[in-house]
């Protein structure tokens, strides 16, 4: 039997091997990181920074690799709501029968074209090529075919087509085109009042990349020590404050380094400073942070109060965020004590302390500048979780405080339910007990309300949306 002649092999594209984008694939694994295992980007980022920085050959890392990989990570997760919209209208089965990292993948590459200055050519090849690396070539071009149909329009025309008229549901037309889920909308929209200009400026700030905010802790370091460092300026509203432009790096900051100064937003200062400056009836020399982890705002009343002679005590109930409060106080020049403890069950007796600050846990609403995540993660139904652990922090600081002594009630979350409605229930029940007003406490901050309590919000103040009341006990 005479062998068969083999066919011609048929005329085609040669086999290329994916090309890899070390930061396109770094930005993927920080995703799939903050999607699999719940980790927050700020925690995740970094230390995926850092090992790239620390290779060497053609895949080490730059300055301008990393802001790009930086860039993709949190405007991605940022705009998540609304790319997920594009990509719903893109695609011909429901959204959640996409694969999670296919789904990652294509968010990476809408961002890229819709919401930076990538063109649109570059953006698509690069997120094709990301996805036969960590995809295959399959998926690849699924992947190719739906960005191609999302390059058709850009951004504004994307929003006329996916997102509801205002007149006809403002909250969903808000919850689309500004990417926060309804209910937070809604939330937000309730603690805030009035018309549509000020929910969407607020819902705007907090797709902005937040800037980088230093304290110089009194008397360890000084503003104008921090001043000195390339890309600072000077904080709008706290003494401490020092803010760092765009591409400024804390690291960098010897007096960071050194533990004299801290990365700190300027709410969580003005918080501090609030508590230490109330007037108070009396003696002056024993403080206590109920909530003290992960450290800064006890770093800082640590500073405030050995320049006044006075003891803190620094409480936190988990031993791993109590270790973490203690390096940020090591070095602190006056007297002060870390303890691992439940601020509901104290360790302490009632009446002890002049001045008490309870910080109480919350659904971080006020934060997702930093971790826009979080806006994901979070349901309603969190909020009755949070209700029995901060109305229980509060009452066991009013009970820690002697009479004529102050009391800081603060959260970062400006939620009714978390702000308002703890401080007024937990009140009724203690009579010998009144509120003071805190704007003075904050001199020439603006926009601070009717009082006595604050709230801040970041597109009027360029903070977190910190809460704070400040309570006075009589009796």
């Amino acid at each position: 039997m005479s062998e068969q002649p083999r066919r011609p092999r048929k005329p085609g594209k040669p086999y290329r091997r994916p090309q890899k984008d070390p930061v396109r694939i770094l930005a993927f694994e920080a995703l799939r990181a903050v999607d699999e295992r719940d980790a927050y980007a700020n925690l995740v980022l970094p230390p995926l920074l850092r090992k790239a920085r620390e290779k060497e050959g053609p895949e080490k890392f730059d300055a301008r690799d990393a802001a790009l990989a930086t860039e993709l990570v949190y405007g991605t997760l940022r705009r998540q709501g609304t790319y997920d919209a594009i990509i719903a209208d893109c695609v011909d089965r429901p959204l959640r029968e996409v694969d999670p990292p296919v789904l990652d993948v294509l968010s990476l590459g809408v961002h890229q074209l819709l919401g930076t200055r990538i063109p649109s050519h570059a953006a698509v090849s690069a997120s094709v090529e990301l996805a036969r690396v960590v995809l295959g070539n399959g998926r690849a071009k699924f992947v190719n075919a739906v960005l191609r149909k999302v390059a058709r329009d850009d951004l504004d025309g994307w929003l006329e087509r996916v997102a509801p008229p205002y007149d006809e549901d403002p909250e969903d037309y808000l919850a689309v085109v500004h990417s926060h889920p309804r209910w937070v909308v809604s939330a937000l929209w309730d603690s805030l009042g009035g018309g549509r200009t000020g929910i969407e400026e607020l819902l705007a700030a907090d797709n902005e990349r937040p800037e980088v905010t230093l304290v110089a802790r009194p008397g360890r370091a000084t503003p104008d020590e921090l001043l000195g460092e390339e890309a600072a300026v000077p904080g709008r509203w706290s003494p401490y404050a020092v803010r760092l432009s765009e591409g400024g790096e804390p690291g960098a900051v010897e007096a960071v380094r050194e533990g004299r100064a801290g990365v700190q937003d300027e709410g969580s200062q003005l918080v501090a400073l609030a508590l230490a400056n109330a007037p108070l009836e009396g003696l002056d020399r024993r403080w206590l942070d109920g909530c003290a982890g992960p450290g800064g705002k006890a770093a800082l009343l640590g500073a405030l109060a050995a320049e006044r002679g006075a003891f803190l005590l620094a409480s936190e109930k988990q031993p791993h965020r109590a270790g973490l409060v203690a390096r940020a106080l090591d070095g602190n020049p006056g007297p002060y004590q870390v303890i691992a403890a439940d601020g509901t069950r104290p360790a302490w007796r009632p009446g002890s302390f002049d001045r008490v600050l309870v910080d109480v846990p919350c659904t971080g609403l006020g934060a997702l500048r930093r971790r826009p995540e979080a806006r994901w993660r979070r349901r309603p139904e969190d909020l009755d979780g949070f209700a029995p652990l901060q109305r229980g922090l509060l009452r066991s600081a009013l009970e820690a405080v002697r009479v004529g002594g102050v009391v800081a009630y603060a959260t970062c979350s400006p939620h009714l339910a978390e702000t308002r409605a703890v401080v007024a229930d937990v009140l009724k029940q203690h009579p010998g007990t009144e509120l003071i007003d805190a704007r003075p406490l904050l001199p020439g901050v603006p926009d601070l309300g009717e009082g006595p309590d604050v709230q801040l919000w970041p597109h009027l103040h360029g903070t977190d949306a910190m809460y704070l009341a400040l309570v006075r006990r009589t009796s």
